[in-house]
């Protein structure tokens, strides 16, 4: 999804910036009375965009300001749609386990990191965790939110992370390495009072 969400990315800007640079060029070229071809929409300096007949032509339609309303609607919304999608993170769907027969075997992505929630939440001192797996099938990243009992060490809380839970999944998936972002949080609590 990324892959190709990073594709359509770049043609898309790569098009707006096609349009922006032939657009600005023509009326750059119109207005410094360049010679233009005979094609060119804009003429010279004292040319306008659109003239008072071009604007005012389809005015009196009845189906004119629906169309043009309906049509910025439509943009609108596009743009904000794909605005969204740039915010939203793939999850990993699958991540490829070796059956060290030549063969590999597919794990969904959701069960490892359900495993890796409980593997980590029964951790002392953690009282949620919340984990997602991002990156390639066979290279897998993890993004870990630990969520921290008031009395919890954060430096115990991590090194239990890496060395339980990360290294049983890193076991069980035959994955030399599993890359991961941990952030830790505090449970919000009161403070205590001191008679």
């Amino acid at each position: 999804m990324t892959v190709v969400l990073r594709r359509v990315n770049r043609a898309l800007l790569g098009l707006a910036g096609l349009l922006l640079v032939v657009g600005g060029g023509a009326v750059l070229a119109a207005a410094l009375d360049l010679p233009v071809p005979s094609w060119w929409p804009w003429s010279g300096p004292d040319d306008v965009l659109l003239s008072t007949s071009e604007r005012q032509h389809w005015r009196d339609e009845s189906w004119w300001w629906p169309v043009v309303i309906a049509v910025l609607g439509l943009v609108v919304l596009l743009a904000l749609w794909w605005l969204l999608v740039q915010f939203r993170r793939a999850r990993l769907a699958e991540v490829l386990v070796d059956t060290g027969d030549g063969e590999a075997a597919v794990l969904r992505g959701r069960a490892l990191e359900s495993v890796l929630e409980a593997d980590a939440t029964a951790q002392d001192g953690v009282a949620r965790a919340k984990v997602a797996l991002t990156g390639r099938r066979g290279t897998p990243r993890t993004r870990i939110v630990l969520l921290l009992e008031p009395y919890a060490s954060p430096g115990a809380a991590l090194t239990a992370l890496s060395t339980r839970a990360l290294a049983d999944a890193r076991t069980s998936t035959g994955l030399p390495a599993l890359p991961t972002e941990a952030r830790l949080r505090a449970v919000k609590h009161r403070a205590r009072r001191v008679a």
